[in-house]
C-alpha cells in the first residue's frame, strides 16, 4: 500500500503519463485522422446526393426525398414546405435519403481507401523477403536417424553422439 495521499503529485504525474500515452498509440492517431477526413467527405457525399441522386430518384417523383411520407390515416394534409400538418404520417423519404448517403459514403471509402491500401499492402508483403524457416523432421526422419545412430553405436564403428544433438521433434 502507498503511504501516499489520492491527490499526491507522483499519482498525478503517473496518470498524465498513461494518458501520455494512451494518446500517442497509432490507433488513437488513426482514428482521429479518420473522423477528421470523414466529417470533410460527408460535405462530398451529400453534394453528390443532391446533385446527382436526388435527380436520378425525382425522374419517378420529387427531387427532394424529403416530402416523400405514408398516411397511416386516410387524410394527411401537408404544408408548402413538406410537414404533414394533419393526419399520422411515415416519413420515409429521410430515412431513404440517410440510407443512399450511407451507402454512397461506404463505396467510396471501399473502393477509393480500402481496397487499394489492402492492394499495396499485398504488394508489399510480395515483396517482402520470406523468411526460411527449417523444415520440420518428421517422425520417420526421426525414428530413421535414431536406428542409424544405434546401429553405429552397436557395431562401434562410429564415434558416440551426443544425445543433444540429435533432433528433437515439438
Amino acid at each position: 500500500m502507498s503511504t501516499q495521499g489520492a491527490g499526491s503529485t507522483s499519482d498525478n504525474q503517473g496518470v498524465i503519463a498513461g494518458f501520455k500515452q494512451f494518446l500517442m498509440r497509432g490507433n488513437v492517431m488513426e482514428l482521429a485522422v479518420a473522423v477528421v477526413i470523414g466529417a470533410a467527405f460527408t460535405n462530398i457525399v451529400n453534394a453528390v446526393v443532391k446533385g446527382v441522386i436526388n435527380p436520378v430518384v425525382g425522374l419517378f417523383g420529387s427531387k427532394n426525398l424529403d416530402k416523400y411520407h405514408s398516411c397511416f390515416s386516410d387524410v394527411c394534409t401537408t404544408s408548402p414546405e413538406g410537414e404533414v400538418t394533419e393526419g399520422v404520417a411515415i416519413l420515409w423519404g429521410p430515412v431513404l435519403s440517410a440510407t443512399l448517403t450511407f451507402v454512397m459514403t461506404a463505396a467510396v471509402v471501399y473502393f477509393a481507401m480500402v481496397l487499394p491500401m489492402n492492394r499495396l499492402r499485398e504488394r508489399q508483403a510480395a515483396k517482402a523477403p520470406v523468411e526460411e524457416t527449417p523444415a520440420e523432421i518428421t517422425e520417420v526422419e526421426l525414428l530413421t536417424q535414431i536406428r542409424d545412430e544405434l546401429v553405429a553405436r552397436r557395431d562401434g564403428s562410429a564415434p558416440s553422439v551426443d544425445p543433444g544433438t540429435l533432433p528433437t521433434q515439438r
